[in-house]
């Protein structure tokens, strides 16, 4: 199905729910198809190829809002649910901030920010790259005596999105992906650890076979590790777990925990954060972004800006709803953060920041989620490595770093430049200082 039907679907369903009372009405409507496959133990494990359509409306009447869906793109079926959405919204109560935004807002200026890179990959392609690079994990390292698979994946996607201020836009794009995980042991030992790439465009990706011998030694390097006495020490966050600290930063100025005074930034704006150091740049034009769109979920143009400078908070995220509940204007993130960029605040990548370091920690994962947005307090479960005299001396698991993220964030020394551009979020190496590590 092209966009031309998907444009037309939409446009008689918008149609249909004005003539059957909608005052407001706002359509969403997507296909995609794609597919994985998975080596585990050097079998194709797993071959998954998947077709996907939705279709998603919200009716306005009176400020009450009602909101129905379906896969199933018949209009018998389509007008069904427009029917059970106009009537969930008689029942449900009003709101003063419900609707669409405002339409002097909606997008005018259409940007191509080549999000659809088609490609030619096969599925049997994807099964050579996918046992190629579970067998580069098991040649990376003797002590490799098992895996969770390797995974190659490709897909493509193109939704409309229509509103009763007579704005359509559309989005084109695709994903491609390969992960490895890998598992080592040693004297009864068993460590496990993984790498991935994951781009817009096939041409993107890292190298499958590099991917492979990385997840091997990664998992390796992890074996015979230790705990940690309970102690504060310099914590250095290697770039692939730094930036969800910088996740928990976007959750706290989300609209929705602003306006339920559910976090721990309410009314901070303009207040200082972080050291001045530090900038957070939000950059929905990114080209080939898993974050970028020239229009927000609620068609509202979008625009680059500051989240941080200098350390100050400039902006929340905020929909039109969270906008009006606050008295504020919305500022085209209904659906989410766009594609957040930590500047960097030194020419040191993370093997250059540990050859700087005393002592320390390095983190290379976390686990589990003890993080409370409301009160910023946090920790976590970590493994990594010590460090001493700015070299890794040994790896370290079972233990939690704990804090509190306004603390933490004060306290950050320095961050590299080495991000991962995998995914929404691109920070590198970050290093806080005096933060509590539990262990023995």
């Amino acid at each position: 199905m092209d966009q031309m039907q998907h444009i037309d679907i939409a446009s008689r369903a918008l149609k249909y729910a004005r003539k059957n009372g909608a005052e407001e009405a706002s359509i969403k409507l997507s296909t995609g198809n794609g597919f994985s496959v998975v080596s585990q133990n050097q079998v194709i494990d797993v071959v998954e190829q998947f077709n996907d359509q939705s279709f998603s409306i919200s009716v306005y009447i009176g400020k009450a809002i009602g909101s129905a869906s379906t896969n199933d793109f018949s209009e018998e079926q389509i007008h069904a649910t427009i029917d059970k959405a106009l009537s969930l919204s008689r029942l449900t109560e009003k709101d003063d901030c419900n609707g669409l935004a405002e339409k002097e807002l909606m997008a005018t200026e259409i940007k191509d920010l080549d999000l659809y890179q088609p490609s030619d990959l096969s599925i049997e392609k994807a099964k050579e790259m996918a046992l190629q690079c579970e067998a580069a994990a098991f040649e990376a390292n003797e002590s490799i005596i098992n895996s969770e698979g390797a995974t190659v994946g490709s897909y493509e996607n193109q939704s409309v999105y229509l509103n009763s201020h007579d704005f359509i836009g559309e989005t084109q794009s695709t994903g491609h992906s390969i992960s490895c995980v890998a598992i080592a042991e040693k004297e009864g030992q068993m460590e496990m650890d993984y790498d991935y790439s994951s781009t817009r465009g096939l041409d993107d990706l890292r190298d499958h076979i590099s991917i492979g011998y990385s997840a091997g030694n990664r998992a390796a390097s992890n074996l015979g590790s230790r705990k940690l006495k309970t102690q504060k020490a310099p914590v250095l966050f290697s770039p692939r777990v730094s930036k969800s600290l910088f996740s928990h930063f976007l959750s706290a100025i989300s609209g929705t925990s602003l306006y339920r005074k559910s976090s721990f930034l309410v009314d901070k704006i303009d207040q200082e954060i972080f050291p001045n150091f530090i900038q957070i740049h939000e950059d929905p034009h990114l080209m080939k972004g898993f974050a970028s769109t020239y229009f927000d979920a609620e068609g509202v143009q979008t625009k680059p800006r500051e989240l941080i400078q200098d350390g100050y908070l400039k902006g929340y995220l905020l929909s039109s709803y969270s906008a009006r509940r606050l008295g504020m204007k919305t500022t085209a993130n209904a659906g989410g953060h766009h594609n957040i960029n930590v500047e960097k605040s030194v020419d040191e990548d993370l093997n250059e920041i540990i050859k700087g370091m005393q002592s320390g920690f390095l983190v290379t994962g976390l686990i589990g989620s003890g993080v409370n947005i409301v009160n910023g307090d946090y920790s976590r479960g970590a493994n990594g490595f010590w460090i001493e005299n700015g070299e890794i001396v040994y790896p370290v698991s079972e233990v939690t770093v704990a804090g509190n993220l306004s603390e933490m964030f004060s306290k950050i020394q320095k961050i590299g430049n080495d991000p991962e551009t995998d995914g929404s979020v691109f920070c590198g190496s970050v290093l806080i200082d005096d933060l509590m590590i539990a262990g023995e």
